[in-house]
């Protein structure tokens, strides 16, 4: 795979090119992470199943809010970015200005959310009703921000007030309503499919003062992607991604930094296999 145009950035998963005009390309890559470490082995086709649920979402909730797409037909593409290898994973966007926020909805209560509630009985720093359960759907999806974090470190859970104070009142709530709503949305779609989207992470930028929806859009490395038959408060279900080798390497001696272990074959299969189960039920 050939991509002759200057390249800007290099992600856990995606890497960006300047493709000229306003213009970048993003190309998802088969790479996988794992507690913030990029594994050696790709997981096959991940890079195409990420591009086409975005894509879709795009197409699907494009009433609600604009978008960062241009094209993702190789064609469109730039001079030096015609390889035939780049379709399917590549996107030509329009280039944003990012927002210094992730905009984050929890519909249910789980993962850093569910441990500060144990800790304080708070989420994002507000009170919470006691007794409630590890995945347990909350009374109303919730936008809870967190700041964006420089490479090596971890984001941080922020409160809306802090969000302000980042973006101003304006932009801030306008993110929130944002979210909220192609939240609502996309959780509706996916349920009729059996998938409770437990939480999400939007990437919202500027686009000639238009706030778009930028990067990637509920896909499973944003999302947690439940098997609603498998979901009980109380407990964590399997998710579509790659919890196999979250719970491969959580059972191993292994301090979480590089370099990585080795993922057996089996682990891979069938990471890519959840991978594409979501994308087909979407």
């Amino acid at each position: 795979m050939s991509v002759g145009l200057p390249h800007l950035y290099r992600g856990k998963v995606r890497d960006v090119y300047d493709a000229g005009d306003g213009n970048l390309l993003i190309v998802a890559s088969d790479r996988l992470s794992a507690f913030d470490v990029v594994m050696d082995e790709p997981v096959r086709d991940k890079g195409r199943v990420l591009t086409a649920i975005s894509c879709f979402w795009f197409e699907h909730l494009s009433d609600i809010a604009p978008n960062h797409l241009v094209s993702v037909e190789v064609a469109d593409f730039p001079d030096g970015a015609r390889d035939a290898d780049l379709a399917g994973r590549s996107m030509l966007v329009r280039r944003a200005e990012m927002l210094p926020v992730e905009c984050i909805v929890r519909g249910y209560l789980t993962g850093s959310a569910w441990r500060e509630y144990r800790r304080s009985g708070t989420m994002h720093g507000a009170e919470l009703p006691p007794g409630l359960l590890e995945s347990q759907r909350l009374p109303e999806p919730v936008f809870t921000p967190s700041t964006k974090a420089a490479d090596g470190l971890h984001d941080e859970n922020i409160g809306f007030d802090q969000a302000v104070a980042l973006i101003g009142v304006d932009l801030a709530e306008r993110a929130r309503a944002l979210s909220l709503a192609l939240y609502t949305a996309g959780a509706a779609w996916a349920a009729q499919s059996g998938i409770l989207i437990a939480d999400t992470k939007f990437e919202l930028g500027l686009v000639d003062g238009e706030l778009v929806v930028a990067d990637e859009m509920l896909t499973p490395d944003s999302s947690r992607f439940w098997p609603a038959d498998e979901w009980e408060p109380g407990s964590t279900p399997p998710s579509f991604d790659k919890q196999p080798v979250r719970d491969h390497l959580d059972a191993l001696d292994w301090d979480k930094s590089p370099p990585p272990p080795k993922l057996p074959s089996h682990v891979i299969a069938s990471t890519r296999a959840r991978y594409i189960e979501g994308y087909e039920r979407i």
